[in-house]
């Protein structure tokens, strides 16, 4: 088509006669990954007899044909762009980045350009994994705006697929240093608390009852203690949104300058405008994972940012 659209057509033969929709696609266009065929579903860009088919869970029929459109990984929003980012490891498969604060990862409403993704497209000359959707080629997870830190991105679907594999499975060591408000009484901990969008404000996550929302596990440690605060290393088991911000602030240890769930003490305030800290002290310091398509271990670790750094020096005992 005109616009780069591809249209594929396929007919289930008898053997593949009960598989789900998108194991059968899968099987019979192998140029396109179980993931990306799964995403075209439920993106409205199959079709049968006229008809959309939008569950990719449905049963196939022999016989039935499907007419699939596969559009191309980008959209007008999403321009190379110049802007410089720090890459710690490349191969053809993905890529990590140290991610600086104030970067959005994505474009969204608001943030549609010097996103991580417009400088990705640059560097990587448009070549990134479309699972994610065309607004976010690459995207395997994400951190928040004002998050520093490590993350992952997939060049091919194929290493797009077994990344997100493994973040289901939580097997991914994602490690954060945290700075937080308060003097814990234990040196380590867990909070298991579920997460879900808060009734009250769209923008916000909230805690939840158990069978609401998703679980959500983040083991602590303390790594140093400070003036009236300290220093967290955060893992997580699971990795939901703002998931490190609203567990230590559940159990009384919000993020130092987090914005939505902190409220800062009147000597880190202080501390805080004097070096016009504005962002919450949260920075992903290792990740690690196999390689989804050599097979071997990698890790990965970052050190705390100098705007961090230069926190923990007011803030050290001295």
């Amino acid at each position: 088509m005109s616009d780069g659209t591809i249209q594929e057509q396929v007919t289930i033969p008898a053997e593949m006669a009960g598989w789900r929709l998108d194991r059968a696609l899968a099987a019979l266009l192998p140029t396109y990954s179980r993931e990306r065929l799964k995403a075209l579903i439920s993106s409205g860009q199959v079709t049968s007899g006229g008809q959309l088919s939008r569950d990719p869970s449905a049963k196939a029929k022999e016989g039935a044909s499907f007419s699939i459109s596969v559009p191309p990984p980008a959209v007008a929003h999403n321009e190379a762009q110049d802007i410089p980012i720090e890459i710690v490891f490349e191969d053809d498969h993905l890529l990590v980045v140290d991610k600086p604060a104030g970067m959005v990862v994505h474009p969204a409403a608001g943030n549609y350009d010097g996103t991580m993704v417009n400088a990705l497209l640059h560097h990587c000359h448009g070549r990134l994994s479309g699972i994610g959707g065309v607004a976010r080629p690459g995207i395997v997870h994400r951190i928040d705006k004002d998050t520093s830190g490590l993350l992952v991105v997939a060049k091919t679907d194929p290493a797009h697929e077994g990344l997100a594999a493994q973040f289901a499975k939580h097997s991914i060591e994602r490690r954060y240093a945290a700075i937080v408000a308060g003097l814990p009484k234990t040196g380590s901990g867990t909070v298991d608390a579920n997460l879900a969008r808060s009734s009250t404000d769209r923008k916000k996550i909230a805690i939840v009852s158990v069978g609401r929302g998703k679980r959500a596990v983040t083991h602590w440690r303390l790594v140093e203690t400070l003036k009236q605060a300290a220093l967290m290393e955060c893992q997580l088991e699971t990795g939901r949104t703002h998931q490190v911000r609203v567990h230590m602030a559940s159990i009384g240890h919000p993020l130092l300058g987090d914005p939505v769930y902190g409220r800062s003490r009147s000597e880190h305030r202080e501390v805080l405008k004097r070096l016009e800290f504005a962002r919450q002290a949260l920075h992903a310091a290792r990740l690690g994972f196999v390689h989804p398509i050599t097979g071997g271990t990698l890790t990965f670790d970052s050190p705390i940012p100098s705007d961090m750094q230069q926190l923990l020096s007011y803030l050290r005992v001295s």
